[in-house]
């Protein structure tokens, strides 16, 4: 039972450190998956039916978000 007391007091003690170290890379790709996760939920609250029509005006929606903001189409 100590063992594992003092195994996780060393790996909530190493955690710190380690989420520190984010690159910039990382930090800009979490950036970007928020940005359109965020347009997608903008889509899916302007069109929330599921008709063949809502989804179509959700998708353009969609992609105009990511355009307007200079980010990847989704594949």
């Amino acid at each position: 039972m100590r063992r594992r007391a003092a195994f996780a007091v060393l790996f909530i003690a190493a955690l710190p450190p380690a989420a520190g170290m984010a690159t910039q890379q990382g930090t800009v790709v979490i950036k970007k998956w928020s940005a359109v996760d965020k347009c997608a939920q903008q889509a899916q609250q302007a069109f929330p039916d599921y008709t063949a029509e809502a989804l179509a005006k959700r998708d353009a929606k969609y992609k105009q978000c990511l355009a307007s903001q200079n980010l990847p189409p989704r594949d």
